[in-house]
């Protein structure tokens, strides 16, 4: 099959790699040339513009970072649907708004071109190890296309439902992640201020009923000091404003998750937008030493 792959940042590039390494055709797209370079000496074919992949695809695969980039890349002047052929799948894997996405596959509709939106869950190592979990939302006969090729990405693909349930289900995921990692950072924060070891207690802490993937991944990222950027927590912050804004439409209170986004504003402002989400902590135990130096109020005896 001749496929298409636009984005090829941390998880775009090893999964357009795993792509390629099925054995299909690949053409793709990128604004630096650098990013595409790994690929096109596996094979792949470099291309001037998101219309020149399309040209030369059957389907084509885009994992962007935001919702403008994909309106953008797929609607644009020089964009997906330009160089499109009716009866081509466009499938976005990026972590979008479910309206914006709605919207996108209306339009395409129109042109008579599919569209899958299938946001991923297990990061640059799922992305690289095709160990992703996929959340499809779109037409059932476009699915069917589309599972080969899914095969290659990762093990468990659920189809969710019609256009935008994919991103509706991966807002839900996203939610819960962000919270619990809120909770996990409070709670290795209150163990280091009691002069516990933290790497012990959330040792302890995966073998009970807190027991989490959050838990043992930005867990352990957490009790080791360790930042470094798995995947941004600038990013992270773009998808809770997804869930925000769609319990504003929907009329649904999310207070853990308001609570969470100030703390992750907080992170950002601090200049740690790039940083690991692990890096939460350090806005806790910020926050925690100015309470600590704070006057206490008198009390009579």
């Amino acid at each position: 099959m001749r496929i298409g792959f636009i984005g090829l940042g941390t998880m775009g590039r090893s999964m357009a790699l795993n792509l390629l390494n099925g054995g299909h055709g690949l053409a793709v797209y990128a604004r630096r040339t650098e990013a595409a370079r790994p690929l096109v000496d596996q094979g792949a074919t470099a291309c001037p513009s998101a219309a020149a992949v399309a040209e030369r695809s059957d389907v084509v695969f885009t994992m962007l970072t935001g919702t403008s980039d994909v309106e953008q890349v797929v609607l644009g002047d020089d964009g997906v649907m330009q160089g499109a052929r009716r009866g081509a799948l466009v499938i976005d894997m990026s972590t979008i708004d479910p309206t914006a996405t709605q919207s996108i596959a209306e339009t395409l509709a129109k042109r008579g071109i599919d569209m899958l939106d299938a946001p991923v869950s297990g990061g640059p190592h799922g992305a690289r190890d095709a160990t992703l979990t996929i959340m499809v939302g779109g037409p059932s006969p476009a699915l069917e296309r589309a599972k080969p090729l899914f095969a290659l990405l990762g093990p468990t693909l659920i189809h969710v439902g019609e256009a935008g349930a994919g991103q509706t289900t991966k807002a839900c995921h996203q939610l819960a992640l962000l919270v619990t990692a809120q909770g996990v950072a409070e709670a290795l924060t209150l163990a280091r201020r009691c002069g516990l070891d933290v790497e012990r207690v959330r040792q302890v802490m995966m073998g009970g009923v807190a027991s989490s993937r959050v838990l043992d991944l930005f867990g352990t990222r957490m009790a080791s000091r360790d930042f470094s950027a798995g995947i941004e927590s600038r990013l992270y912050h773009k998808d809770l404003d997804i869930v925000l804004g769609l319990a504003h439409d929907r009329g649904t209170a999310l207070p853990a998750a308001a609570l969470t986004m100030q703390f992750i504003n907080a992170l950002v402002g601090r200049g740690r937008g790039r940083d690991d989400l692990s890096a939460l902590i350090t806005v806790i135990e910020a926050l925690g030493n100015q309470d600590a130096r704070r006057p206490r109020a008198a009390t009579e005896d």
